[in-house]
């Protein structure tokens, strides 16, 4: 179809009017990392009296590599937090419109996204390998600030329970929000560091939420393995089994 063209007074060329477009819509990244960190604080707060506040299989999977809890221990509490995702994917599902659905992918994890092109859809995202990347950097972070300060008995008992909980909701959004800041690409969720949130989520919905889903899962367990040999041979803790018999605040 031919646009339209219009005269414009006191003018003597006409002027083509382009068609109006749609105003472009962005995730609020700042918005959701702000969120990240007092819901997270609350769950684990929640959650504490419970398990000790394992609502994250990083978080049980380093627990288990250096000791602080058992491997069936850790297997359980894997297999709850797997369940929780799905319970959680679905109660999203059921109360939220199919807009915000398509637009959050129900909080899971994705890398890439189907656009309308010029010439038909088209996926937009970052590759695989950049994505492994920031998931096993952002994860050893994280686990930096939430097992070591958890765990560490000197500085659980001088901080106390919700500061510490508060410190690590505050660490998970900054996470997200500079993974997704860095990266700056649309499609990308930014860093998951919770792979049952994202196999939750992918069970629920499916889609685009299973590919590249392998990331979510392999770059954490890297990190947990990285974090335990740094734990072992490089920073100068005090002995695991003695932090475990003390008094503290695992999480």
């Amino acid at each position: 179809m031919d646009p339209v063209v219009m005269n414009i007074v006191g003018q003597d060329s006409p002027r083509k009017l382009s068609p109006p477009t749609k105003p472009k819509t962005e995730t609020p990244n700042l918005v959701i990392s702000f969120f990240i960190f007092p819901t997270l604080t609350i769950l684990l707060l929640a959650t504490f009296p419970i398990s000790g506040g394992h609502i994250n299989p990083i978080i049980t999977f380093s627990a288990a590599l250096v000791g602080v809890i058992s491997h069936s221990r850790a297997f359980v509490y894997v297999l709850a937090q797997c369940a929780g995702a799905v319970l959680g994917a679905l109660a999203l599902k059921a109360v939220v419109n199919s807009n915000i659905e398509e637009t959050f992918s129900l909080g899971g994890c994705t890398l890439s996204v189907i656009v309308p092109g010029p010439d038909g859809a088209i996926t937009v995202g970052i590759n695989t390998g950049q994505a492994l990347w920031l998931e096993i950097i952002c994860t050893f972070v994280l686990l930096f600030a939430s097992v070591w300060i958890g765990f560490d008995d000197r500085q659980a008992k001088a901080l106390g329970l919700v500061l510490v909980c508060s410190i690590i909701g505050a660490v998970a959004g900054v996470l997200v929000f500079v993974s997704t800041t860095v990266t700056a690409t649309k499609g990308y969720a930014g860093a998951g560091m919770n792979p049952a949130r994202c196999l939750g989520a992918a069970l629920v919905r499916g889609g685009q939420l299973w590919n590249g889903l392998w990331v979510f899962w392999v770059g954490p367990a890297i990190a947990c393995l990285l974090f335990y040999v740094y734990v072992k041979t490089i920073r100068d803790l005090p002995p695991w089994t003695e932090m475990c018999r003390a008094p503290s605040l695992p999480l």
